[in-house]
């Protein structure tokens, strides 16, 4: 609230990152109003960001020109805290490298190439999803983080296909590109109990071949597992 009533101070004000300017005098009502929208803003965004976290979505968004990790979710939190041991307002060198590294290209026209990393059977996937704001200096942008599991996907494929969990097992790591020889090693079996599985597999499917089946399971997986790759 100020007494600076000039276009410039107000200006000024925005750029500086206010939300608002009220000038003096004021209007009761006009503020008590203005304050309203506000808040019901700020319920809205974090209804939003807590339905990302109840779905498995977590989110964060980070400032281009500094490096600053302006806002996290609580799964987020975890999420960073588990991967890299960094919390907020510190942004991972990893992954603001590979956002300035799409942003200064121009890529974002489109949806850029998702970032991973690996924990053990866990994979935390980034997707760049919206820039927010201003865009100068490069914008804040809102990007959009989940956890996959090998556990959660071979459950997924069980689960869609009516397989057993072994049969589940062995078709995953045939999505995968692993021979018979390599599976059953990954699965302590032999390669003919692999070929085995593989031909109840192949009748429950309807499909010859093993590319039919992988085939079928990647479109299958990808609607429930958008970040998913072989």
């Amino acid at each position: 609230m100020s007494g600076l009533t000039e276009t410039e101070h107000l200006v000024a004000a925005l750029e500086a990152g206010g939300i608002d300017y009220v000038t003096k005098p004021i209007k009761p009502k006009e503020v008590l109003a203005r304050m309203a929208v506000h808040l019901q803003s700020a319920r809205e965004r974090r209804q939003a960001r807590s339905a990302l976290d109840a779905f498995g979505y977590a989110s964060i968004t980070v400032r281009v020109a500094d490096g600053r990790l302006m806002w996290q979710t609580p799964l987020a939190r975890d999420l960073l805290m588990r991967y890299y041991g960094t919390d907020a307002p510190t942004t991972p060198i990893p992954v603001l490298d590979w956002l300035r590294r799409h942003v200064n290209k121009g890529e974002v026209r489109i949806e850029p190439p998702r970032f991973h990393i690996e924990q053990g059977p866990t994979r935390l996937t980034f997707r760049l999803h919206q820039q927010i704001g201003d865009s100068e200096g490069g914008g804040d942008w809102l990007i959009i983080m989940q956890e996959v599991s090998d556990e959660s996907v071979i459950d997924a494929i069980a689960l869609s296909f009516k397989l057993t969990p072994k049969e589940a097992e062995v078709l995953y790591w045939v999505v995968k590109g692993k021979i018979n020889r390599d599976i059953g090693d990954i699965l302590g079996s032999s390669p003919m109990t692999v070929k085995k599985h593989l031909e109840r597999i192949f009748a429950k499917l309807g499909v010859e071949t093993r590319t039919a089946a992988a085939g079928m399971v990647m479109r299958r997986i990808r609607q429930m597992h958008p970040q998913f790759e072989a």
